[in-house]
Order: structure tokens, then C-alpha cells, then sequence
């Protein structure tokens, strides 16, 4: 498997429910900052800025177990598979080392001039797949 990022996440008032938990819309928000953090770090800052980017087209996220307003959160985030236009990353969102949220989400590349889809560029498959 790829390498994988762990991403310190910072709550936010708003994250939080009246019980006390981490709302699941937050949680998502969560998923974001790790694939910010991912994108920058794996394949470089162009692919959140220049013509080609990368788009989320799918995302399904199970929830295990709570994330309370006091938990050290973080983020892991690994690219699960390359396919020829698209991007699977595996994200979990980690409390203590144990894992209270999952998310697949398909990403594509998109060229944003043409608005149409584009392979996986060679140098970025390598970047997702080194480990």
C-alpha cells in the first residue's frame, strides 16, 4: 500500500453538537483537511490551484465509533488504488489510534480549461504509489 499522512485536525466550536460530540457533517470537513494536506505534501500545490485538479465524484464514509469535543483528532489519508482517470484514497479519522470514522472517496483528474476528465498523470501515480 502507498504511504500514508496522519494530519492533526483542529476543532471548532461550531464542530461540536450539544451532546458534546463531533457532528458527522464536521467530520467530513475533517476528511478535506487531510486531503489538502495530502495533495500539497504527495503530488504538490498545482493540483489544488492549476488547470488540472483533482474532483471528488464519489465519497462513502462509515462511522465507528464517537469523536468527542475534547479528542485529539487526526487524519490518515493513502491513495487505495490508481486507476487510469481516477483516484481512490482511504481516510480514517483517528482518536488515541483508534479509528472512529472511514472514508472512501474517488477522486478524478480534471482539466478545467477543456472541462473534461484526464488520465492519471505518470509522475503523480508515482508520487501516489511510492510507499
Amino acid at each position: 500500500m502507498a504511504r500514508t499522512l496522519e494530519t492533526p485536525v483542529q476543532k471548532r466550536f461550531i464542530d461540536i453538537d450539544p451532546f458534546q460530540h463531533v457532528n458527522n457533517v464536521a467530520q467530513q470537513s475533517y476528511f478535506d483537511v487531510g486531503k489538502i494536506d495530502y495533495y500539497e505534501k504527495i503530488l504538490g500545490a498545482e493540483v489544488l490551484l492549476g488547470d488540472l485538479r483533482i474532483v471528488t465524484v464519489s465519497t462513502a464514509t462509515s462511522y465507528i465509533g464517537q469523536v468527542r469535543m475534547h479528542d485529539d483528532v487526526r487524519v490518515t489519508t493513502t491513495c487505495e488504488r490508481v486507476g487510469n482517470k481516477s483516484i481512490t484514497l482511504l481516510q480514517r479519522l483517528l482518536v488515541g489510534g483508534e479509528v472512529r470514522s472511514e472514508s472512501r472517496s474517488v477522486m478524478v483528474v480534471f482539466d478545467f480549461v477543456a472541462q473534461q476528465s484526464r488520465p492519471v498523470s505518470d509522475a503523480w501515480r508515482d508520487n501516489l504509489l511510492k510507499e
